[in-house]
């Protein structure tokens, strides 16, 4: 019998790393809505450019959200399901950047008319 692991048990190299960028990037997008929401309750208004923060720290978070989804769905894919699952995780990875665009564009199109 094999005993050799399954692909999809193997551990990649990437993977730590990705994990730790997603959930720091989570905490820093958790706090910066927490500090941003503080700051906003001042006369002053808030400078746009402070969204920049929860922005980018939102963009790690579904990079490498979508980086481990690859490693997971595709990397460990046998050589004849590899093409099902590239379609599968490019459809999955363009509908996820999509409504990430969507959000910040929307968002700053609303400060700007405001």
């Amino acid at each position: 019998m094999d005993q050799s692991p399954r692909p999809s048990t193997t551990s990649h190299p990437w993977r730590k790393p990705l994990l730790t960028i997603e959930f720091v990037a989570l905490a820093v997008l958790l706090i910066s809505m927490v500090l941003l929401g503080k700051m906003n309750h001042g006369e002053t208004p808030l400078n746009p450019a402070w969204l920049l923060i929860p922005a980018i720290a939102s963009l790690a978070v579904f990079a490498s959200f979508i980086a481990l989804m690859y490693l997971r769905w595709v990397a460990a894919a046998s050589a004849e399901r590899m093409l099902r699952h590239k379609i599968i995780f490019a459809l999955l990875a363009i509908t996820l950047i999509t409504v990430w665009l969507y959000g910040i564009a929307n968002t700053w199109l609303t400060l700007n008319t405001i």
